[in-house]
Parts: structure tokens; sequence; C-alpha cells
């Protein structure tokens, strides 16, 4: 017998991504300038690959912050949209579920 649930789910928690996401690139950039003055032995103890590891984490952190920053824009967008939606409609309380709660 399939459970159902006892409670109708919880709303999205909203976090600051672009804080996140800028911090542990900072982080990734960081580790990468301190361990590139010990490079050469790194490389002596078989671990040379370590500053560039936290140079490709950096980097792929700044696609991260270009992804997390057009995300957030594109939810202002539309909240905005819906907004001006729910005004058209003249009463204020929309016309249902958002997208993240309809079922299908």
């Amino acid at each position: 017998m399939p459970k159902t649930p006892l409670h109708p789910s919880p709303p999205p928690l909203e976090a600051n991504d672009v804080a996140i996401v800028g911090g542990g690139t900072v982080l990734w950039f960081v580790a990468f300038l301190a361990l590139l003055p010990f490079q050469g032995t790194l490389s002596d103890h078989g671990h040379g690959t370590w500053p560039w590891i936290c140079l490709s984490g950096g980097l792929l952190g700044l696609i991260g912050l270009w992804y997390c920053r057009a995300r957030r824009d594109a939810i202002a967008r539309n909240r905005t949209a819906e907004a001006a939606l729910r005004e058209a409609d003249g009463d204020g309380t929309g016309s249902g579920a958002g997208p993240a709660t309809q079922s299908d």
C-alpha cells in the first residue's frame, strides 16, 4: 500500500546562492595562490597537481557564479511577470498555484 504524505510539502527554501558559490570560488583561488609557491615541493612528493586542481575549482566556480546570477535574475523576472499578471486580473490573488506547486 503506498504511503500518502500527512502534511503538504513546504515551500522551497530561499538561499543566497550567489554568495555561497562566490565564497567557495574565492576559497579555491586562495588555495591555488597558497599552494603555488610550494609547487616544486609538492611535485617532489607526488602532489604536483594540487595547485592546478584548485585553479580548476576556481574557474569552475566562475562558471557557477555566472549560472547562479542568471538563475537569480530569471526568477526575479518571473516573479515580476506573475505579479503584473495578478494585478491585471484585478483581484490580486492570482489564479492558482505557481509552477513549483502545480501537480500534473
